[in-house]
């Protein structure tokens, strides 16, 4: 994560996680699921898109949910690339996740 999200907080607003930086948004859409968290989609306001903000909301949510002790779904393509670049994330992933091993 670039140094200048890093003091940023992350919100839940119970149906997405998302990070606020000069008044735009990169949030994820997600839904809980008992001990899972299915990560549905990423997205970042287009005027902080390119900045690393949505890698950073990423990082983030996996944070949150380790800390919570839940396991994520990565439905998200973006979310699954960022784990495949970094893979000690796959540490939150549920192992019956269909596509596990692809990621």
């Amino acid at each position: 994560m670039k140094p200048e999200f890093e003091p940023i907080p992350l919100q839940d607003t119970g149906e997405r996680f998302e990070i606020e930086c000069n008044g735009n948004h990169a949030f994820i859409d997600y839904r809980r699921m008992g001990s899972q968290i299915a990560l549905n989609h990423t997205e970042a306001d287009i005027l902080i898109a390119g900045t690393g903000a949505a890698e950073a909301v990423v990082e983030k949510t996996l944070h949150y949910i380790e800390d919570h002790q839940k396991k994520a779904l990565p439905f998200c393509p973006y979310i699954q690339a960022f784990i495949r670049k970094n893979p000690e994330w796959k540490r939150v992933v549920d192992e019956r996740f269909h596509g596990y091993d692809q990621i």
